[in-house]
């Protein structure tokens, strides 16, 4: 291969303000390489989340010698990539003391940063530097977002559990310790981060407020992937299938977007006794989509999940924390039933609220192997792009009856550029969260120069023989 024949890895197609930035094709390769060598892909770090723990029975395998044949119920939605996958039983959460009254402001805010508020402070958020962020710190530089950080819900939950800081309730992500790093929860709003032209990302009008191109606005758009077809033309035949399937995923990701935004302004119009159909005066009206408390929480969920894969594939960022949903005021109609998530996990053992809070945990798991397995189909280098991935998900909670935070429900997926070992489940780890998320980092080459949080050690268990 002749070192010109490559083309830069921060290709961009470009149109009037917009742009796409390209995934990794064959015929790609860094400025800075050396003549003939391989590109090897970035490591890229994610992080879902999802409140009040789970239903241990229902989640943890029944033995590491069946984990791969036998999917415990709540990870069914896991079971065709559960070779890409890593549970470890035995990860502690932070001790909550001297805060015992305040359990959900401190589930999500110690998840990614080990650490508990300052006591003497409590009405200021003063805590820590969550691991994303550190991470960010170190490779943020590196591409066009330094971070993404996504929510399902507004961060607006007001509540004030042993005299916390109302943050403490919605944000996970934290730039320094104290500075809560705000999540988008529009996914129009995200499309447009990622596909906006990089020459213009930070640009603002004369009073200082935003006004970049709409990539979403068709006309946009087609001029972008309209330059895709100049480009294909000098491609083989295998950089031509992905760049084709990678275009096909841009625009079905855009229709599913411009779904859901027609689905709510019809149904606010419809609200407001304005009609938008010739329907018959007997039909029902459209049911009211509520993103992102409505009817199909899935479709909102898997929008902002196929988000974070386009940036990843693009390395638009190579660090994404998502917030499935906040610890009070979320229900899910979609299940069948419309009690809040936090009622139920006050169960006391009752069959009927168990059955939910167990359908609750493996709703939000399947959205996590919607994300799993949509990495796992994209070929990137020599392998797929979850093999240049560590995702975790979980919860700060273990069980929400309880409030029990001895083993922690985690789920790791991907090899992070070879350096974890997925498809096994390991009982019996001896760790902390601090030391998980260390570990994480470190598999994907983040120095650190202190530990994270009440961490003491790495967790040698997940890396690669």
């Amino acid at each position: 291969m002749q070192r010109k024949w490559l083309i830069d890895r921060r290709t961009y197609l470009r149109g009037l303000g917009a742009s796409l930035a390209l995934p990794l094709l064959d015929c790609m390769g860094w400025a800075d390489l050396p003549k003939a060598a391989r590109y090897k892909a970035p490591v890229r770090l994610g992080f879902m989340y999802m409140p009040h723990g789970v239903i241990p029975e229902q989640f943890w395998p029944s033995a590491p010698e069946t984990f791969l044949s036998e999917a415990a119920p709540c990870l069914e939605s896991l079971r065709p990539v559960l070779s890409e996958c890593l549970l470890m039983k035995g990860i502690s959460g932070v001790p909550i003391a001297p805060f015992n009254g305040a359990p959900h402001a401190l589930e999500l805010s110690t998840w990614l940063t080990a650490s508990l508020p300052d006591s003497k402070r409590r009405n200021v958020v003063n805590i820590a530097i969550s691991a994303d962020q550190i991470a960010a710190n170190y490779i943020g530089g590196l591409t066009a977002l330094p971070s993404l950080e996504l929510a399902t819900m507004p961060q607006t939950h007001k509540e004030n559990q042993e005299g916390l800081n109302e943050a403490y309730y919605s944000h996970c992500s934290f730039r320094s310790p104290t500075q809560p790093l705000p999540a988008e929860t529009n996914p129009r709003n995200v499309f447009n981060r990622l596909f906006k032209d990089p020459a213009q990302r930070g640009a603002s009008t004369a009073d200082g407020t935003r006004a970049p191109a709409d990539p979403l606005e068709r006309r946009m758009l087609d001029l972008v992937l309209g330059g895709a077809r100049d480009l294909r033309r000098t491609l083989g035949s295998s950089d031509q299938h992905k760049l084709d399937e990678y275009l096909d995923s841009v625009r079905s990701l855009e229709r599913r977007i411009a779904s859901i935004e027609y689905r709510q302004k019809e149904a606010a119009l419809e609200a407001a006794g304005v009609s938008v159909s010739k329907r018959n005066a007997s039909d029902s009206p459209p049911l009211e989509v509520k993103i992102p408390e409505g009817d199909r929480r899935s479709d909102y969920m898997k929008v902002m999940c196929d988000l974070t894969v386009l940036a990843f594939q693009t390395d638009t960022t190579r660090v994404s924390t998502y917030i499935g949903s906040t610890p009070n005021g979320v229900s899910y109609p979609e299940l069948g039933f419309t009690d809040e998530h936090h009622s139920v996990t006050h169960h006391n053992k009752g069959a009927e609220k168990v059955g939910k809070v167990a359908r609750i945990a493996a709703f939000n798991v399947e959205q996590f192997a919607h994300m799993i397995q949509r990495m796992h189909s994209l070929r990137e280098g020599e392998g797929t792009l979850l093999d240049n991935c560590i995702m975790m998900w979980g919860s700060g909670l273990e069980d929400g009856n309880n409030h029990t935070r001895e083993n922690l429900p985690f789920i790791l997926a991907g090899r992070g550029g070879g350096a974890i070992q997925p498809g096994r489940f390991i009982a019996g780890v001896k760790g902390n969260q601090g030391d998980l998320l260390g570990t994480l980092l470190s598999s994907a080459g983040i120095p650190l120069d202190r530990p994270i949080g009440i961490a003491t050690k790495l967790l040698p268990e997940i890396n690669a023989a």
